[in-house]
């Protein structure tokens, strides 16, 4: 049996024991990071991406390009998107989706006003990507107050209206389409509520005034007198809830990171004596401006860049990078157990029945990742089969008999979503179990449906793949080709 994909570390706890974050938990529950500025925030969503970067598909949310950075070590697209309209930004959000590539939306240059716009067309792009490429993406907003405010500030309620939306949607409707919300902020009284309420994961940073205090108490589920230890914490230090992170809160410390920041905190230097007269310095300083000086004119904004054309080269530069590591792996001897039990890994949860193919896909090229293995260690059809024959109960070294080679090829003959249905019946048969009761069959179809589930033998009897039987209302199935039955359920 090969061990569980290694946990993300983001720290240690008081007790220097390291602090850990399981990254496919987290991708299903979504996360709150909140603190003052200067509890290490962004030092704590650096770490997070950094740790997380090879692993998963990241954008990031960058309303003062802090994290530009990480596209110089991580081959993560850096977007600016001042002369991007939201056409095409939300086209680049859907690209970006279909690509999986990781982007960074640099929002500095603009005002708040083209910020929310700009946010709100990219996020609406990811969330409106066709249902074939729902691949988990972490997504990352710094500073969501600005992009899901409580209240009106000075932008229009169009700007405000099109941005929370995108926000809300993100957390509240985005775990169905893959998309994890990281969202950090300074003030919880000033995030919206529905946008906060949907995290189940929460670090909760330095913070001084009580409003917040007692929402971040309540968050972590602390006694109110409880709340003033957010004082006390040092820059740098969380307290640390959820499925994701710890069952208890925990006060945690973030680990050291790889990149830094392009605009780092004001330095302490002294003051030193002028070099220049006071005298010299008056004439210098309040010197007299012509009275109708013309104002410098600014230069006309660089031509678009295209955004497609960016995210196709990146798509073929990491298709690329993904055949030279299938190439000098080649040379290796691979486990195929450790394949089967990663695969197997995938579907340990009995959610997972009722997520989509490519979730289910981007969580096992994960762990194939944390173990070595490229991406391209399985393409999706070949995922997809050996996803089947888990699910149907079969062991791997039965599973490579020519007899279920066999059942294998008959599989490729039925629509996608019914081929792992068919493999379940078939190991049944195989072994002269009982037949599959309504409720597992409907379960490995995806469905709560039991008439959609048993509609669905009576299509595999007329395509005579299967034989139904019935005596009263018990049923079996035989499976046609190598004559396997199943008994009576």
């Amino acid at each position: 049996m090969t061990s569980s994909p290694a946990p993300i570390s983001l720290g240690h706890d008081r007790t220097g024991t390291d602090a850990f974050l399981d990254l496919p938990e987290l991708l299903a529950t979504r996360l709150l990071v909140q603190g003052n500025s200067g509890s290490g925030k962004s030092h704590l969503l650096r770490r997070l991406l950094e740790q997380t970067a090879r692993l998963v598909q990241q954008v990031v949310i960058d309303p003062e390009g802090d994290f530009i950075t990480l596209a110089d070590h991580y081959d993560h697209l850096a977007i600016n998107v001042e002369t991007q309209s939201e056409a095409a930004l939300q086209a680049a959000g859907e690209r970006a989706r279909i690509h999986r590539a990781s982007v960074i939306l640099n929002l500095e240059s603009l005002e708040a006003e083209g910020q929310l716009r700009a946010v709100g067309a990219f996020l609406n792009g990811l969330f409106e990507a066709p249902r074939a490429y729902w691949y988990p993406v972490l997504v990352v907003v710094d500073e969501a107050q600005l992009f899901a405010p409580t209240a009106s500030g000075d932008t229009s309620d169009e700007a405000r209206r099109l941005s929370l939306g995108a926000m809300t949607n993100l957390m509240c409707r985005g775990r169905k389409r893959g998309l994890a919300g990281i969202i950090a902020t300074q003030r919880l009284a000033k995030l919206a509520k529905n946008v906060a309420a949907e995290a189940s994961n929460f670090l909760m940073g330095r913070t001084f005034l009580d409003i917040d205090m007692a929402r971040a108490a309540d968050l972590l589920g602390m006694e109110r007198r409880a709340a003033e230890a957010f004082r006390d914490l040092e820059r740098g230090q969380f307290m640390a809830l959820g499925p994701a992170l710890s069952r208890r809160p925990k006060r945690i410390t973030i680990g050291p990171v790889t990149t830094a920041s392009r605009g780092a905190g004001p330095l302490l230097m002294p003051l030193e004596k002028p070099v220049v007269p006071v005298e010299e310095l008056r004439d210098l300083i309040l010197q007299d401006e012509p009275e109708f000086a013309p104002r410098p004119r600014r230069e006309p904004p660089l031509p678009a860049p295209d955004l497609l054309a960016q995210l196709d080269a990146y798509a073929d530069r990491r298709a690329h990078e993904d055949s030279e590591e299938t190439i000098s792996l080649q040379a290796q001897e691979i486990d195929a157990s450790q394949i089967w039990e990663l695969v197997c890994e995938t579907t340990g949860d009995e959610k997972s029945y009722f997520n989509s193919l490519a979730t289910l896909y981007q969580d096992f090229q994960m762990r194939a990742r944390l173990h070595g293995y490229p991406r391209s260690i399985l393409d999706m059809n070949a995922f997809r089969r050996m996803l089947g024959s888990v699910r149907s109960g079969i062991s791997h070294t039965d599973s490579l008999s020519e007899e279920w080679q066999d059942i294998l090829r008959r599989s490729e003959d039925l629509p996608e979503d019914l081929q792992a249905f068919y493999l379940l019946l078939a190991q049944a048969a195989r072994i002269g179990a009982p037949c599959p009761s309504d409720e597992k069959l409907a379960r490995l179809y995806g469905t709560h449906s039991l008439s959609r589930a048993r509609r669905q033998l009576h299509y595999l009897e007329e395509r005579e793949m299967i034989i139904l039987r019935k005596e009263g209302t018990r049923r079996a199935v035989a499976i046609i080709g190598p004559a396997w039955q199943t008994t009576f359920d």
